[in-house]
Formats: structure tokens, C-alpha cells, sequence
């Protein structure tokens, strides 16, 4: 047997947290930085099917504004519903993103540079 929820729904209100990242998923210009990702993003022959790289580069975000390492970005992902709603993961999914699904987003970002590029395109974006 179950508790009853009592109508209170706790995954809607208000936190500075929610107001933070639903002004960040409004203000970066995801569709260009999807773009300057792209070339440098490895595409499985095999195997699952890859996350789409605007979820991976929003877990990124995330990942360096609240400070998690890769493991605990995976649990995070896991355990808070505000996390896998800013990256887009179904709620429903199969599978979520792992820390080493994670670290090898990461590994071609830093490989290639892209970090300046990406908080570049940001600012850019911002300034006009």
C-alpha cells in the first residue's frame, strides 16, 4: 500500500533553481552551439543509439554550473526530475545518460577547444 500524495504536487513550485535553469533554456542559443558541436561529435555505427547533443550539452551546462562530477551528475540525473526535464530526457526512458556517457561528451569538447567557442557564441548571443 501506497501514501496518499494529498494533492500536493511538489514537482511544479517555484525554486530559484527551476526560475534559473528555465531562464537559461530560454537564453542560450542551443540550435548554434547543437551546430559548433556537431563536427566533433562521435556517431555510433553500433550499439544504442546516441543521446541528441542538445541534451548531452545541456547536462554540461548543468554539470559545470552546480559543480558534479560525472558520477554525480548521473545520480543527479537519476534523482531529481527538475535535472532530466532541463536536459529533455523522457521522463519514462529506458536509460539515462551514464558518467562515462557523460565523460565521453566532455572528452571532445575539451580535445577541440570548444569550451571558448561555446561561451563566446554565449556572450555573442547575449551582447546582440
Amino acid at each position: 500500500m501506497t501514501q496518499a500524495t494529498l494533492g500536493l504536487d511538489w514537482t511544479n513550485k517555484r525554486t530559484r533553481k527551476r526560475e534559473f535553469l528555465e531562464e537559461m533554456g530560454r537564453v542560450v542559443p542551443w540550435a548554434a552551439l547543437v551546430a559548433l558541436i556537431e563536427p566533433h561529435s562521435a556517431r555510433a555505427k553500433t550499439g544504442r543509439p546516441p543521446f541528441p547533443i542538445e541534451t548531452m550539452l545541456r547536462i554540461h551546462f548543468m554539470q559545470n554550473l552546480f559543480t558534479f562530477g560525472d558520477q554525480a551528475m548521473e545520480e543527479a540525473l537519476i534523482d531529481t526530475p527538475l535535472y532530466r526535464e532541463f536536459a529533455r530526457l523522457n521522463v519514462d526512458a529506458d536509460r539515462m545518460p551514464d558518467a562515462i556517457t557523460i565523460l565521453r561528451f566532455r572528452h571532445p569538447l575539451e580535445r577541440h577547444g570548444l569550451a571558448l567557442q561555446m561561451f563566446a557564441t554565449v556572450n555573442e548571443f547575449l551582447a546582440g
